[in-house]
Parts: C-alpha cells; sequence; structure tokens
C-alpha cells in the first residue's frame, strides 16, 4: 500500500504535538499529517482507549495485505521526530472482525506529560475517518 505524499490536508503536526516537542521541519509536517489522515480516513475501524488510560490507545485499521508495512514506516518516522510516542505495530489474525482484509492494531502509548497528544491524534483520526464515511 503506498501513501500519497500529496494528499490535501487541513492541519500541521503541531495539530496534535506541541511545536518544542517535534524536530520535523515545518514544510515536511503538512506531508506527515497527510500520511495520517490517509490511513485513517482509509481503513480505521475501531478506536480502543487501553485501561480507560489517558496515556495508551489502540487504533484497528483495515487494508490491503500490504497495509502493516507502510503503518509500520509511518510509526518509525513520527517516533524519528517525535520520540516520546511509542508505537507498536500488529497484525491481527482474520477473526478480528474484518473479513476479507488484512487488519493491523496500531497501539500508542506516551508518558502522562503527553496525554493531551494522544487526545488529539485519536481525535484526528476519527475524524479522517468520519470524514471519508
Amino acid at each position: 500500500m503506498e501513501l500519497p505524499l500529496t494528499a490535501p490536508t487541513t492541519g500541521t503536526v503541531a495539530d496534535w504535538v506541541p511545536v518544542d516537542s517535534c524536530t520535523l521541519p515545518t514544510r515536511e509536517q503538512p506531508l506527515r499529517v497527510a500520511e495520517f489522515d490517509h490511513l485513517f480516513a482509509a481503513g480505521l475501524r475501531a478506536v480502543e482507549r487501553q485501561h480507560a488510560s489517558a496515556t495508551q490507545a489502540r487504533l484497528v485499521l483495515a487494508g490491503d495485505e500490504g497495509l502493516a508495512s507502510p503503518m509500520q514506516a509511518l510509526a518509525e518516522a513520527e517516533t524519528s521526530c517525535c520520540s516520546f510516542f511509542t508505537f507498536t505495530v500488529t497484525t491481527l489474525t482474520p477473526d478480528a472482525g474484518v473479513a476479507d482484509r488484512s487488519a493491523v492494531a496500531l497501539d500508542i502509548e506516551v508518558p502522562a506529560a503527553r496525554a493531551d497528544v494522544l487526545a488529539a491524534l485519536v481525535e484526528r483520526a476519527q475524524r479522517a475517518r468520519r470524514a471519508a464515511a
């Protein structure tokens, strides 16, 4: 699954990450947001808050067989500029509620001081999903 690098977007990484926490050059931020938005709009199926925690979330996405690879690449890219994120990408079994498609869980964890960042990212994911529906 190839991600479009020129997808339209209405935000920057700063929409969910404080400017002082992100080392991604400002001119590249809209491209990163577009990558996240594309994945969320195309495949977000569920958002789970783990253990009612403000510091953990699981996003379940469905898509083509190769979905895990671009998801992992995006997670690594985001961690390289916002090191407080911990992302874990897990390929789910077909019985995870998504028939005939690959299902991937993106587990996200942040320190308590960055719970607002996780909340903003989850909200962006949900908005992208609603906009695509």
